[in-house]
C-alpha cells in the first residue's frame, strides 16, 4: 500500500468515527445531566430504541425529518419523565427500574415496528451537508480536513455542539450549580431552597429527550432505516461513557470518539478484507472502559448522591 492509499484510509476512518460518535454523544450528554443530579438511568437503550422507531415512523408517514426528530425527542422525554417518577417519587431501585425501561423500549419498539411497517424500509432523513460554492466546488472536497470534518448531516454537527453547551450549563450557570449541588449533597441543597425533586425530574427528563434524539440520529440520519434492536448496546455504552469521562462533557466526548474510532476501524478492516478478526477491534474500548472504571480516582469523582434516593428531613 502506497502512502496516498494509507492517508486515504486514515481519512476514511476519521470521517466515519466523527459520524459514528453521534448517538453516543447525544445519549451520554443527556445521561451526564441525570447522573450529576444523582439519578442513574440504565433505561437509555430502551429510550433510544423508542426514539429511533418513533422518529423513523414519523418520517416514513410524513416525509419530514424535522417532524421525526421532534417526535423522537418527545417520546424520549416522556420515557425520561416516567423514569423520573419511578426513581424520584416512588424511590425505586434505580438499576432495576432502568433495566425495566430498557426491556419495555426493546419490546415496544419491536412490536410497533411489526404492526405498523413490518419490513425494513428506507426513508429520506437528514441529508449530508457539503457546503458547496457557486461553480460546483464543495468545501467537503478539500483534501483531508474537508473530507474529515465536512459532508456530515446536521444531527452530527448538533451532537458536537452539545458538548460546549453542556459544559457551559453545568459549570457556568446557576442551574448547573443546582444540579451539581443536588448530586453531591441533596440535604444541603434542600436547606438552601433548591428543590431536589424538581432538579432530578428535569435532568432525567432531559436525559430521556437526548436519548430519543440519539435513537433518531441512527434511524433518520446515519442509517435512514429502522431495524429491531438497532442500537446494539449503544445506550449501555453511553452510560459507561459518563463514568469513563468522569461526569464531564469533554470527557464524554473523548470516550465517544474512542468508541466510534474503534467501530470505524472495525468497519474498514472488513472493507479492506484484512485478515484480522473484527472482534479484536470491537472488544478494545470495552476493555479500556473496564480498566478506567477500576481506578479509585474515578470513584472519587463520582457524584456522592448517585443512585441514592432523597427524602426531606433525612440526616
Amino acid at each position: 500500500m502506497n502512502e496516498l492509499g494509507f492517508v486515504a484510509i486514515l481519512v476514511g476512518i476519521a470521517h466515519s468515527a466523527l459520524r459514528l460518535a453521534t448517538p453516543y454523544l447525544y445519549a451520554a450528554i443527556g445521561e451526564t445531566f441525570g447522573q450529576r443530579s444523582g439519578v442513574l438511568n440504565l433505561g437509555v437503550e430502551g429510550m433510544m430504541l423508542m426514539g429511533a422507531f418513533s422518529g423513523f415512523y414519523a418520517v416514513f408517514v410524513t416525509g419530514n425529518p424535522w417532524l421525526g426528530l421532534l417526535v423522537a425527542a418527545l417520546v424520549g422525554a416522556l420515557m425520561g419523565l416516567a423514569m423520573a417518577f419511578v426513581s424520584v417519587t416512588l424511590q425505586a431501585e434505580q438499576g432495576i427500574s432502568g433495566i425495566g425501561f430498557f426491556m419495555f423500549g426493546l419490546g415496544a419498539s419491536s412490536l410497533l415496528f411489526k404492526t405498523t411497517i413490518g419490513s425494513v424500509e428506507g426513508v429520506e432523513g437528514f441529508a449530508e451537508l457539503h457546503f458547496c460554492l457557486p461553480g460546483g466546488f464543495c468545501l467537503s472536497d478539500i483534501p483531508v480536513l474537508g473530507e474529515i470534518f465536512l459532508g456530515h448531516s446536521l444531527l452530527v454537527y448538533g451532537a458536537y455542539l452539545m458538548v460546549p453547551v453542556a459544559w457551559y450549563v453545568l459549570n457556568r450557570t446557576t442551574w448547573g450549580l443546582n444540579i451539581r449541588a443536588v448530586g453531591q449533597n441533596p440535604q444541603a441543597a434542600d436547606t438552601l431552597g433548591v428543590s431536589v425533586a424538581r432538579v432530578r425530574y428535569l435532568t432525567v427528563t432531559f436525559g430521556g429527550l437526548m436519548a430519543g434524539i440519539a435513537g433518531a440520529s441512527l434511524s433518520i440520519s446515519l442509517l435512514n432505516i429502522f431495524q429491531e434492536g438497532m442500537t446494539n448496546g449503544i445506550g449501555f455504552i453511553a452510560v459507561a461513557l459518563v463514568y469513563f469521562g468522569s461526569w464531564t462533557p469533554v470527557g464524554v466526548l473523548l470516550g465517544a470518539l474512542l468508541f466510534s474510532a474503534v467501530n470505524a476501524l472495525q468497519l474498514w478492516v472488513q472493507v479492506l478484507g484484512l485478515n484480522i478478526p473484527s472482534d479484536v477491534a470491537v472488544m478494545l474500548p470495552y476493555l479500556l472502559t473496564i480498566l478506567a472504571l477500576a481506578f479509585p480516582f474515578k470513584r472519587a469523582l463520582q457524584p456522592a448522591a448517585l443512585t441514592k434516593p432523597f427524602e426531606r428531613g433525612e440526616n
